[in-house]
């Protein structure tokens, strides 16, 4: 029996039903998809082989969300970026890369949610001293598409194909880049130089 912290086994069948072992229910993608918003932990695990196939299911919950009318959130300019870094040297550092960038996302957003609540609970003179609520709304997502573009801009440099740069150079930091993605950017444009040493040995 697993144990309480663990997380939950969704097994798929050869008929592409899910099993929800720990409800003993079948389940849906879009009530897959209610769990993790909800923060539930789960992993898919294939019924007859026992492989585990949490990635593709939870690839294949985007595609759905993606395909419903309005619900689309991945520009083209970043689904174009991100295929050409498949099979790329720099394929091995995006994943880490945009999982720490939605971590930083996440905490933007709560730390705009603990203002949100804050505001709610301030009388009225307060409230009015207080940038209002759709401006507050207007900012945090001006913050978060700076996050994003800064996050993208670190790969500018290394596009396949690019030209431009010589060896040894790099572009001016952005003088709006926080020190983190300076210095993420350094370790980057390193590693690089270094997959190129690689590359002609």
């Amino acid at each position: 029996m697993p144990a309480k912290d663990d997380p939950v086994v969704i097994k798929k069948y050869a008929n592409r039903r899910l099993y929800n072992t720990g409800t003993s229910t079948y389940v849906t993608l879009e009530d897959l998809a209610e769990m993790v918003k909800k923060g539930e932990d789960f992993t898919v695990q294939d019924a007859k082989s026992g492989e585990d196939i949490t990635h593709p299911v939870l690839t294949q919950i985007i595609f759905e969300l993606e395909n419903k009318d309005g619900q689309n959130m991945l520009p083209i300019p970043f689904l174009r970026q991100l295929i050409s870094f498949y099979g790329d040297q720099m394929q091995m550092v995006v994943p880490s890369f945009l999982e720490q960038s939605m971590i930083a996302f996440a905490k933007e957003q709560e730390r705009f949610r603990e203002q949100m609540n804050s505001a709610m609970g301030k009388g009225p003179m307060e409230m009015m001293k207080m940038a209002t609520p759709m401006k507050a709304i207007e900012e945090q997502t001006r913050r978060n598409i700076e996050l994003f573009q800064n996050a993208m801009r670190l790969f500018a440099p290394f596009p396949p194909g690019a030209s431009g740069d010589r060896p040894g150079e790099r572009a001016e930091a952005d003088p709006a880049e926080g020190d983190d993605l300076k210095e993420l950017r350094d370790q980057i444009a390193a590693m690089q130089r270094k997959l190129d040493t690689m590359g002609r040995q």
